[in-house]
């Protein structure tokens, strides 16, 4: 079984995050969901990303890992997507990454996506963020690089289409994005 370090999106650490991280223990993965907001939840993502600005997002999610052992996968959910591909990319140890609705390019946190890291990236084919700004062609070059890598597209253009709080909830690519997600950890667990 793998042991999962989940970051949540920028409306916080909501309950369909929760119920996705939950869905991963029941079948016997061990998962971390830190609240970095500290209880705070957000209406709207600029609300969040304007809040995770205020408090260093980025820091607060290296310095949960900090207390956890290196062979994790890191998963993150949107702007959770920040944290996670740091922690994979930088800490040595990492089982794997999975990302949902966002991806930045490898550059960001090291010269190429680290070898022997599988990845597996979920988004919506015309979601105004993975999409619009390019987080699309960011996760195709990683998973060009990767040893192993899996890149999984959806129809809908909706954003945080995996949490049922969000007003984009699409229950059939949730569930499917949570079964191919099952099968990763399966393989790296």
């Amino acid at each position: 079984m793998a042991e999962v370090l989940l970051f949540h999106h920028a409306l916080g650490l909501t309950p369909g995050v929760q119920a996705f991280a939950e869905s991963l223990r029941q079948v016997g993965h061990t998962v971390h969901t830190p609240d970095l907001f500290e209880g705070r939840t957000f209406e709207t993502v600029q609300e969040g990303v304007g809040r995770a600005q205020e408090i260093g997002f980025m820091a607060r999610g290296a310095r949960v890992a900090n207390d956890l052992p290196a062979e994790l996968v890191y998963a993150g959910f949107s702007l959770g997507v920040m944290p996670a591909q740091q922690l994979a990319q930088t800490r040595d140890g990492a089982a794997g990454a999975l990302f949902m609705e966002s991806c930045v390019p490898a550059t960001e946190f090291g010269e190429r996506w680290p070898a022997g890291v599988p990845v597996q990236v979920h988004g919506l084919d015309a979601d105004e963020f993975f999409v619009g700004d390019g987080d699309i062609e960011h996760a195709r070059a990683i998973i060009a690089e990767a040893d192993r890598g899996e890149l999984f597209l959806y129809p809908g253009s909706g954003h945080l289409f995996a949490d049922p709080a969000s007003k984009h909830y699409d229950r059939d690519a949730a569930g499917l994005l949570l079964e191919r997600a099952l099968a990763f950890l399966d393989t790296v667990g």
